[in-house]
């Protein structure tokens, strides 16, 4: 008996592929999403907003310290709950059906990076000293000016090799996805799997492609994380 078949790995790791630019699109759609409400969460923190701060801490809490799949399974099967509560309460017609599982994936993804990226935005912001926003408001900026055109480049600088590894990790969660019927890379591989047991093979088929995939990114990351860096040094020299 063979214990790993190499030639039905082989075969069907161009259909594996095909769950890629799923697992993309959902890690993708979800750190854009992420880092714009982290952002706005982190502010709340960094700037002591009443109520909208001790939300953000609640939040972020729940959201660090409960299971991603947990989350998942929440959504896929809280929604069409609730839908059906508002259907019948204001006798709408709203049919959970109609809801791709994608937006799920699209919703709980976002969600856990926001989480994430507030922790990132609030350190690297708190980072930074004060005395730069109170020089931005001694020449007559806005906050809102000091923190566009002074706060968040430094920020972001600051925050890039963190949001590296979310990107990253975020790759990887998505082989959860399949528990709510997303198709993308571990459901192909589980599928395939189950036609003829190759279960071993196939999981090794997935386990490279992750692999490869967060192999590309950091080296995509090392190269923002130094250009970055090398273009705000040029501009602080320019600007002494």
């Amino acid at each position: 008996m063979t214990v790993f078949n190499m030639q039905f790995a082989i075969e069907h790791f161009p259909e594996v592929l095909k769950g890629v630019p799923i697992t993309l699109s959902i890690a993708a759609v979800s750190i854009i999403i992420g880092s714009v409400i982290g952002l706005g969460l982190a502010l709340t923190r960094v700037y002591k907003v009443p109520f909208l701060q001790q939300l953000t801490i609640v939040y972020v809490s729940f959201i660090r310290g409960t299971p991603l799949l947990v989350q998942l399974y929440v959504f896929f099967y809280g929604v069409p709950e609730l839908l059906d509560w508002v259907n019948k309460t204001f006798t709408t017609t709203w049919n959970a059906d109609n809801i791709s599982p994608m937006w799920y994936a699209f919703m709980v993804y976002s969600m856990n990076a926001a989480a994430y990226t507030t922790e990132i935005f609030r350190a690297a912001i708190n980072s930074i000293a004060v005395g730069q926003m109170e020089a931005c408001h001694s020449v007559g900026m806005t906050t809102w000016q000091g923190l566009r055109r002074v706060i968040f480049p430094q920020m972001f600088e600051m925050a890039l090799p963190n949001m590296g590894n979310i990107f990253i990790n975020l790759i990887k969660s998505t082989s959860l996805a399949f528990a709510v019927k997303v198709v993308e890379i571990m459901a192909i591989s589980k599928m395939i799997a189950n036609q003829g047991y190759n279960f071993l093979e196939m999981y090794s088929v997935a386990a490279i492609i992750y692999w490869i995939i967060c192999l590309l990114l950091e080296l995509l990351f090392y190269y923002l994380e130094k250009n970055v860096g090398k273009h705000r040094r040029k501009t602080a020299a320019v600007a002494n």
